[in-house]
């Protein structure tokens, strides 16, 4: 009977159980956070593109130009799309939408999957096309 009232051991395992849930938990931030980090550079990247839109007047060969810019910057390379193309009258709206996949991988290929995500900026034009 002495030999089960004996628990000097009792704080390691406790200790070893707290450390790895620590761990774990410091595993889960390291994948996650750089999805978030993905959504707010996607989300200026969109705002980018919609404010050169607006500088220029027209969606064409410079919005092509700064968005290949931002793929650099970024490492991103979202799909483009556009609410209308060519010159944009004066104070006429346009909207870019960008969207990209990001793969969170847990553990490995195990407990890996991917998630969309989509960003837009809508800006209106500054140019008088006469």
């Amino acid at each position: 009977m002495k030999l089960l009232s004996n628990k000097r051991g009792e704080g390691y395992i406790d200790v070893v159980v707290l450390v790895l849930a620590v761990m774990l938990c410091i595993a889960l931030v390291v994948k996650v956070l750089p999805v978030f980090i993905a959504k707010s550079q996607l989300d200026t990247y969109a705002a980018e593109l919609a404010r050169e839109a607006e500088i220029v007047g027209r969606v064409g060969s410079e919005t092509t130009e700064r968005a290949a810019q931002l793929q650099t910057q970024t490492g991103l390379h979202p799909t483009i799309s556009w609410s209308r193309t060519g010159q944009i009258q004066i104070n006429e709206e346009v909207t870019v939408t960008l969207q990209t996949t990001v793969n969170i991988g847990l553990f490995g290929s195990f407990g890996s999957f991917p998630i969309v995500l989509t960003a837009k900026g809508t800006g209106k034009s500054e140019v008088f096309w006469k």
